[in-house]
């Protein structure tokens, strides 16, 4: 796309908000990595959207929605902000969603706010995301929100050392920062802080190294698909399960790929905010209309956000209709049942709080698949690191 000067931008989007108010069709751009390694997340977000629109229909109030799909491809943010503006100018969208990496959702911070255009996260994690633009809403999770729970949890179960290892990117350091900060304040010390490049495809140098150190656990973090796979796949080739040190995950479990990690998986230990064993009749129905649509598509943490992030577009247009700042108002302060549980949005932070599980992997005996069992609760979670 060619470039567009920072003035003409801003005129077009400033006469936009005025064209769009009146629109009988609300237009909802989703950006997404619809290609290339991550593009499971774009599959997962388009699947859970056509779920929530076959249980709810395609109109909100009055106003028929429309989703447009653009692939990002993955962590580029110069062509997603070409993208974005595209969106808003050529497609005249509404409301923008999706956003899979920080780098990604920090580049349309500028123009969102110029066009007053609600953008909702499916997934980018990383607290400060939201602080650049009061027009950010996020349906996800922030990494602080499940990594010092997990801290504070391990160390009531008696770890008292831990080797962390994190993708060297905003929202691994996110989690490394929040995970040592409140294992120290517990009482306990990490012995290594590793960050692995987020490019990254073999892990066996970092898990030796933790393996050398003989930590009583190691906590990781990722972005979801191929290098979680590999490097739970990993952590068990290398021995490090037979020397006793406990794996410490977020979505290193995650459904998608669960059943392909066998058996070396089970007693695996993660804090999320999402199981898709989470035993609720919302979560049955969400399940099983995925399945009845996808057939073999799995739910997963990526696939609730883009169904609550659905959820709350729906919301704001039949509240406010594509009157951003308005819609911003009535989103604040939001609560809903999810298929993960009960789900708030917040009015500081425009974060979801919810439930933070402590999950184990396990073979259920119904139906011989590995789950991530929730084995305790930590309820209401904010996004702890927004004041840090």
């Amino acid at each position: 796309m060619t470039r567009i000067s920072c003035a003409a931008i801003a005129a077009a989007l400033t006469a936009l908000c005025g064209q769009m108010a009146g629109a009988d069709t609300i237009k909802v751009g989703v950006i997404a990595p619809f290609s290339g390694p991550f593009a499971t997340y774009g599959t997962q977000y388009r699947n859970a959207i056509e779920v929530y629109v076959a249980q709810h229909g395609n109109k909100a109030g009055e106003h028929e929605i429309e989703f447009v799909y653009k692939d990002s491809g993955g962590p580029n943010p110069d062509q997603v902000r070409s993208i974005a503006q595209e969106l808003l100018i050529r497609d005249r969208v509404d409301y923008l969603a999706g956003f899979t990496f920080t780098p990604n959702a920090l580049a349309v911070a500028p123009l969102i706010d110029q066009s007053e255009t609600p953008t909702v996260i499916f997934n980018a994690a990383t607290s400060s995301i939201n602080k650049e633009s009061k027009f950010f809403l996020r349906t996800s999770y922030t990494m602080w929100q499940v990594s010092e729970p997990l801290a504070q949890w391990a160390f009531d179960q008696g770890i008292k050392t831990v080797a962390t290892t994190v993708s060297d990117y905003g929202p691994g350091i996110d989690a490394e920062t929040a995970f040592r900060a409140a294992f120290e304040e517990r009482g306990g010390k990490v012995v290594d802080a590793i960050r692995m490049p987020l490019s990254t495809t073999d892990f066996t140098p970092f898990l030796q190294r933790v393996r050398d150190e003989k930590p009583d656990a190691v906590f990781t973090f990722l972005p979801g698909g191929p290098p979680t796979f590999t490097y739970t796949k990993t952590y068990n080739e290398n021995g490090l399960a037979q020397e006793g040190i406990r794996f410490l995950g977020t979505a290193e479990t995650e459904e998608v790929n669960l059943q392909g990690l066998g058996e070396a998986a089970v007693g695996l230990t993660t804090a999320y905010h999402y199981s898709g064993a989470h035993d609720s009749e919302t979560n049955r129905a969400f399940t099983a209309k995925l399945a009845e649509m996808f057939p073999g598509a799995v739910a997963n943490w990526s696939s609730v956000g883009a169904y609550d992030g659905v959820d709350l577009i729906y919301h704001m247009v039949e509240t406010s209709g594509s009157d951003g700042p308005a819609a911003i108002e009535a989103a604040l302060g939001r609560e809903w049942e999810s298929p993960r549980g009960p789900l708030k949005l917040d009015p500081e932070t425009r974060t979801v709080a919810q439930n933070v599980y402590i999950r184990e992997v396990e073979r259920d005996p119904a139906s011989g698949q590995l789950v991530n069992r929730e084995k305790g609760v930590i309820a209401n979670v904010g996004d702890l690191g927004w004041t840090r």
